[in-house]
C-alpha cells in the first residue's frame, strides 16, 4: 500500500511541478468537430513511402507529412504535435515527432516542416527531442513483420508557451502538453515492411 501512495504522491508533485492541479482533466477528443487531416497519409491510413524514415533498413524520403486541422476549441492560445509508435518494440513505444508552440491563428503545416534545415515551421514553434535523439522528425522504419500504428495528435493548447527545458525528453513534453490540454484531435497512419 505505501508504493501506491507514493506513486500517487508522484504525479500529484509532477502535475504541480508543470503548473497543475493533480485533479487536472484530461483532454476532451475531437471537441466539437476539432479534426487533424492529411494529405500524405490515404483515407486507409497509409503511409507513404516520401514520409518513411531513411536509415534503419529503410529507404524513404524522411519527409514529415503535410498536415491541416480544423474546428479548434475557443480559447485555444497554441497547439501541440505529437507522433508515436506505441507498437515499437522499447517497451514505451517510439516518438517520432514532437512540435510544440505552434501559434494559435495557424490551421496547417507543410510537407517538409519536420525538417529543421528547411524553416517551414512558424516564428516561435519548436521541436522538441525525438527517440531518435535530434530535434525534427524521424518517419516510420519499423522492424520487418506486423505493421505499426502512427499517431499523430493535434492538442489544443490553453498556454500560449509551453515552458519546458531545451533538452527536455518527448515524454516530459507529452505530459506538459497533456496537462494544459483544452482538446486533441487524432490521426492515425500504418507503415510495415
Amino acid at each position: 500500500m505505501a508504493g501506491a501512495g507514493l506513486a500517487a504522491a508522484v504525479v500529484a508533485a509532477a502535475a504541480v511541478l508543470a503548473g497543475q492541479s493533480p485533479a487536472a482533466p484530461a483532454p476532451t477528443d475531437a471537441a466539437a468537430g476539432f479534426t487533424l487531416t492529411s494529405t500524405d497519409i490515404s483515407a486507409g491510413g497509409q503511409i507513404a513511402e516520401q514520409q518513411v524514415f531513411n536509415g534503419f533498413g529503410c529507404k524513404g524520403g524522411n519527409v514529415s507529412p503535410a498536415l491541416s486541422w480544423s474546428n479548434p476549441p475557443a480559447g485555444a492560445k497554441s497547439f501541440a504535435l505529437l507522433m508515436h509508435d506505441p507498437d515499437a518494440p522499447t517497451g514505451s513505444g517510439w516518438w517520432h515527432w514532437v512540435v510544440y508552440n505552434i501559434p494559435a491563428g495557424l490551421k496547417s503545416l507543410p510537407a517538409g516542416a519536420g525538417d529543421p534545415q528547411k524553416n517551414l515551421l512558424p516564428a516561435g514553434a519548436v521541436q522538441g527531442r525525438t527517440d531518435f535523439g535530434t530535434s525534427g522528425y524521424g518517419g516510420p522504419c519499423p522492424p520487418p513483420g506486423k505493421p505499426h500504428h502512427y499517431y499523430l495528435r493535434l492538442y489544443a493548447l490553453k498556454v500560449a508557451r509551453l515552458d519546458v527545458p531545451a533538452d527536455a525528453t518527448a515524454a516530459y513534453i507529452g505530459f506538459t502538453v497533456r496537462s494544459q490540454s483544452l482538446a486533441k484531435a487524432e490521426l492515425m497512419g500504418v507503415y510495415g515492411r
